[in-house]
């Protein structure tokens, strides 16, 4: 049995996942800050091939006791998806504070950070060796919206850190793609349907796709053999403003 580490596990497009995954036949590490959220994520999976691991991605030390933790439940890691992610309020640039700014920068660059840290200690270790890492972007990574300064700043930082990885893991068969997700239809994307700012000043409904798309995207990468990546993959509704968007 493969064994996936989920972080951001208790809602959205992490449960999703972490559900499909554990469906696939996964056993499936549940991490996130909330144990009765993670503790859903399971009773929808099937709990028999879960584990919930509360855990701050953000805390090094709580990091390194959700690998451990996996380590001693299913013997090893072969997928992390890096997921935990959060935004600042949509507000003006001039006017964000620097604590909000480094929520935004500890939770989505720091923690893929740690537990990237954290999964090469373990894929190169174990038999047999390497794994995959499965970094959750954004299409902001390539094309911000408006007043997301620090969202947007931390996922493309995310995509360096998704080449590195990827560079960095080779001598390890550890293998690193990037999935930038557009308007997945969960409780995050309930605004989009109401109305969103745009560009050009204006504010205007968009669409949204099924999450189900974002988990067979997932899938697809994490079941890929290790002598083959997929480097960057997006999936988004095919109608929102995202091609020519500024």
């Amino acid at each position: 049995m493969k064994v996936a580490v989920v972080t951001g596990a208790g809602s959205g497009i992490g449960r999703a996942v972490a559900v499909g995954l554990a469906r696939e036949g996964y056993g499936v590490v549940l991490a996130g800050r909330r144990r009765e959220a993670l503790e859903g994520t399971a009773e929808a999976a099937g709990a028999g091939n879960t584990l919930v691991v509360p855990t701050d991605v953000t805390q090094p030390d709580q990091v390194a006791r959700l690998f451990d933790r996996a380590v001693a439940h299913f013997g090893r890691v072969d997928v992390l998806f890096n997921n935990a992610g959060v935004s600042a309020p949509g507000m003006l640039l001039e006017e964000l504070t620097v604590d909000q700014w480094r929520a935004v920068v500890e939770t989505n660059l720091t923690g893929p950070f740690l537990c990237t840290q954290a999964a090469f200690r373990v894929m190169k270790a174990q038999s047999p060796r390497g794994g995959r890492i499965i970094n959750n972007g954004s299409i902001s990574a390539a094309s911000p919206r408006p007043n997301s300064a620090p969202y947007t700043a931390a996922k493309h930082a995310i995509t360096g850190l998704t080449k590195s990885t990827s560079l960095d893991g080779r001598k390890y068969d550890i293998a690193c793609g990037q999935i930038d997700i557009g308007n997945a239809a969960t409780e995050m994307a309930a605004a989009m349907v109401k109305g969103v700012p745009q560009a050009n000043g204006t504010v205007v409904p968009e669409p949204v796709m099924d999450v189900a798309n974002v988990v067979a995207a997932v899938l697809f990468m994490a079941n890929l053999p290790l002598e083959a990546n997929a480097q960057f993959l997006t999936v988004m509704a095919t109608k929102m403003p995202f091609v020519g968007r500024g």
